[in-house]
């Protein structure tokens, strides 16, 4: 690993905590390859480190944690390579997400400011996870021709009602009240008090310490709109979605219904159907070889490509989806995103069920 991608992770220990901090403030923390495999080779190190009780997870900079992967590399892969860079990254990143959610110790999230995809992978699986009134958190992947990943859409399948359906299908962000609602953290703390809770984590157990900063919960948005948010994202397929939406009346339905509209439709399908399929599949480690096996499959898709460009790299937010509309996105475009892969499977399950196994 190169000076550069090293400083891109900074690690040191404090006291009784092991420290991870993500250091690309310019691009919001966004990982990298180099940087999932930093965060993963330090907890191996401090997982057998008996002087290591915890493990602190923050970021650099003003403007938030870790604003997801780094997309533009993605798109360039996808646009001009085979793939193979961009699937090697992406089955570290989700060993990682599912080393974090069994990790032995408690690993503690500081999810402050922006925490997009990647970011909601290596915090919102952690075992002790902060917000604060700054905190912004999405999966935004539809905009961009992709489907929620990192375990993503397990963590939806897990809130109240249909909620995480709402998130994954619009991408909309949300502040700390509704994280806490949808489980997607534990704790407020005010973001003036990071500094010193970070000090305590140093000196005391890793609940002691967070319990010492903890702020009565804030009120959330989603709670007041659960009724008519149950009912239409029950649908069983994203049309009717869009039609209960529109046929319910209020404006903020029509809104939800148009922002819908403005997403991938490749997009759409598959995302609800792979929130349908981790229902089903239950564990993380099952859910995440299936997002596997859509993120492959997504580098073939052009809605990724032209995605990334509309919104990130040419920034001009007019993306033209291919195919353009619900209706042209047939069930085998669907059922493409989750064809077995073979030798090229993730195989966590397995792996999981043999270290159980040993034990």
């Amino acid at each position: 690993m190169t000076g550069g991608d090293a400083d891109h992770v900074l690690l040191h220990t404090a006291g009784r905590a092991a420290h991870i901090t993500l250091n690309r403030p310019r691009a919001i923390n966004a990982l990298n390859h180099a940087m999932v495999r930093r965060i993963d080779e330090a907890l191996t190190v401090w997982e057998r480190d008996p002087a290591v009780e915890t493990v602190v997870l923050t970021g650099a900079g003003e403007r938030g944690l870790c604003a997801g992967g780094d997309i533009r590399a993605i798109h360039d892969d996808a646009r001009d390579g085979d793939g193979t860079a961009s699937a090697a990254f992406w089955r570290d990143e989700y060993r990682l997400n599912a080393r974090i959610a069994r990790f032995p110790k408690p690993y503690v999230a500081v999810m402050d400011g922006i925490v997009m995809g990647g970011g909601v992978g290596v915090s919102a699986h952690g075992g002790i996870r902060i917000v604060t009134e700054r905190s912004r958190i999405a999966m935004p992947e539809t905009g961009i021709g992709f489907v929620p990943d990192v375990g993503g859409t397990h963590l939806l399948t897990r809130t109240p009602g249909e909620l995480g359906t709402h998130l994954a299908l619009t991408g909309a962000q949300i502040g700390a009240g509704d994280a806490l609602l949808c489980g997607l953290a534990d704790h407020c703390v005010p973001s003036a008090a990071l500094g010193a809770l970070v000090a305590d984590l140093a000196e005391l157990p890793a609940r002691a310490a967070v319990a010492r900063h903890v702020q009565e919960q804030p009120r959330g948005e989603l709670a007041e709109h659960r009724e008519w948010l149950d009912a239409c994202y029950a649908a069983d397929t994203v049309e009717e979605i869009v039609r209960r939406l529109l046929a319910h009346g209020s404006a903020v339905a029509k809104e939800t219904a148009e922002t819908l509209l403005a997403k991938s439709p490749t997009a759409l399908k598959v995302t609800l159907a792979a929130l349908r399929g981790a229902r089903r599949l239950g564990s993380l480690e099952r859910v995440l070889e299936q997002e596997y096996r859509i993120s492959c499959a997504a580098l073939t898709s052009p809605d990724l490509v032209e995605g990334i460009r509309a919104q990130v790299i040419d920034k001009d937010r007019s993306p033209r989806w291919s195919p353009a509309s619900l209706s042209e996105v047939t069930d085998a475009d669907v059922a493409r995103f989750f064809t077995p892969l073979g030798e090229r499977e993730l195989a966590l399950a397995d792996r999981v069920t043999v270290a159980e196994t040993a034990r």
